[in-house]
């Protein structure tokens, strides 16, 4: 389409990407899933699982059946989760400084990583605002819907910030209504305040003028009927989903009431949230207790050349809105990706609250266990543990080589502190030299590393049951339109 996609997240690239085969669509679809569920740790799957396709070729060839490799990856995903559970730490989500350091680990890569303390700070408040307890004790973090990113190009990317409150891309109807006012009551709707048009058509036969006057009154009575019914409440602020006639503006102006229309459903459903009002389908349903009162300030600002209207200092904001600035849309949205990393990052730890030690610490470990339990092992399902051991180390030698250290020496060196039950150590991203990572301080979440390993063997598990790849193409158009059964499948050997 002549866009540019300006990214280093995997999933972002990936899903730009157009293959025809099947098994390479099955390694895309991987990135994806990983990125709906833990938000990061996308690239790392691809690799992995690669890595542990790579390592079944030579089990193949050396003729051990694609049954007996599969049921030992699953001994070995066994193995490999009790040994993240051993050398995993809990985290306490409410202290700070744990969290951003935590939350830094995904932008660490990233290219936001100048601004890494301020991305990390919006990350973790939006998600503490959007967080819920539920009755019943379960815990709901939907970022996705409560936790809205607002970006506007221009400005600087430190003017970023997490609103308590919400901010809607809307102006007032009608330029005489306050466009700042402290401590609204709100009254949220989604009926409009226009005339009402009969459901079947209708035809009006009119004898005298007057009575063509009298029509257009009754239809002017009619809005000023539902206007009063709501300045019954004294509103400051009506926002409704819906059209406002030109009456009911009017009407509400001259009450000194601002009125917004068709905002969209769900910033509707946010700004409930942010003001604890309850959005009202029906003017004559309206009761007291649907207003909301906790906004602490409404006013509208103008950035760029478009009105904002900006809903802030609420008391308890349930939903919340991040306002991000920056140069131009190719950064703005990138910046958008890698904080939603970092936002899921955070609600991670607030469903599991353990951490791994990163930097490919957790992958050397389980690479050091899995060799070590390859050789407790009668037969020969050894080899394929040997196998998930050594495609492990592809992460720790990826970081080594992507901060221009030398590979083969400090994987030895990793290896050996490994092997010697010093299970913290990883690799320094900007040194390529070996670091502990308890001093370090760089811990990522466990259920993304977790889920990275599942998600990866899991898929390599898949691709070995598959015998051939048929592909079926329809001959139909070259011979006149008449179909003709599917030719015999080319069979592709896995």
């Amino acid at each position: 389409m002549g866009g540019i996609v300006l990214t280093n997240d995997g999933n972002a690239i990936l899903r730009e990407i157009d293959v025809a085969h099947p098994a390479a669509k099955n390694m895309i679809e991987l990135s994806r899933t990983q990125d709906e569920e833990c938000g990061d740790g996308t690239t790392s799957v691809i690799i992995l699982a690669g890595e542990i396709l790579a390592q079944s070729l030579s089990q193949l060839e050396r003729d051990i059946h694609p049954v007996v490799i599969i049921s030992a990856y699953n001994k070995a995903l066994k193995e490999a989760l009790e040994i993240i559970k051993r050398i995993s730490v809990p985290i306490n989500t409410s202290n700070d400084d744990e969290m951003l350091s935590l939350i830094k680990t995904s932008i660490g890569t990233k290219f936001v990583m100048r601004w890494s303390d301020l991305m990390c700070k919006l990350a973790l408040e939006a998600v503490r605002t959007v967080a819920q307890d539920e009755p019943g004790g379960v815990k709901t973090v939907d970022i996705k819907r409560y936790a809205r990113v607002e970006k506007i190009p221009g400005g600087e990317i430190e003017q970023s910030r997490v609103l308590n409150g919400v901010m809607v891309n809307k102006d007032i109807t009608h330029p005489n209504m306050r466009r700042r006012i402290l401590n609204p009551r709100i009254v949220l709707l989604d009926c409009p305040l226009e005339y009402k048009k009969g459901e079947s058509q209708t035809n009006m036969e009119f004898s005298k003028e007057s009575d063509w006057a009298r029509a257009q009154d009754i239809e002017d009575e009619q809005v000023k009927a539902l206007v009063d019914k709501i300045l019954e409440f004294k509103p400051d602020l009506v926002i409704t989903e819906k059209g406002v006639s030109d009456t009911a503006q009017h009407v509400l102006m001259r009450h000194g009431v601002s009125a917004l229309r068709r905002v969209r459903k769900s910033d509707n459903n946010r700004i409930a949230l942010a003001v604890g009002a309850v959005i009202v389908n029906r003017v004559e349903d309206l009761l007291e207790s649907d207003i909301g009162t906790e906004c602490g300030l409404f006013n509208i600002e103008k950035i760029g050349d478009e009105y904002f209207t900006f809903l802030t200092e609420c008391k308890t904001p349930k939903a919340c809105t991040i306002l991000l600035r920056g140069p131009s849309k190719d950064v703005l949205n990138e910046i958008d990706r890698n904080l939603a990393d970092a936002m899921s990052v955070a609600r991670n730890v607030v469903f599991n609250p353990l951490l791994a030690p990163g930097g490919g610490a957790t992958e050397m470990a389980i690479s050091v266990g899995l060799h070590a339990k390859a050789k407790t092992i009668v037969g020969v399902e050894g080899w394929p543990y040997r196998a998930v051991a050594d495609a492990m180390e592809v992460i720790p030698r990826t970081l080594v080589q992507n901060s221009g250290g030398n590979a083969m020496r400090v994987l030895t060196e990793l290896r050996a502190k490994h092997a010697n039950g010093e299970n913290s150590w990883g690799v320094n991203g900007e040194t390529g030299k070996i670091v502990d990572m308890k001093t370090y301080g760089l811990y990522e979440s466990a259920s993304v590393k977790i889920q990275t390993f599942k998600t990866a063997i899991e898929a390599a598990r898949m691709l070995l049951r598959v015998d051939d790849v048929v592909q079926a193409t329809r001959k139909d158009k070259e011979q006149g339109g008449q179909p003709q059964g599917p030719p015999p499948g080319e069979g592709e050997g896995q």
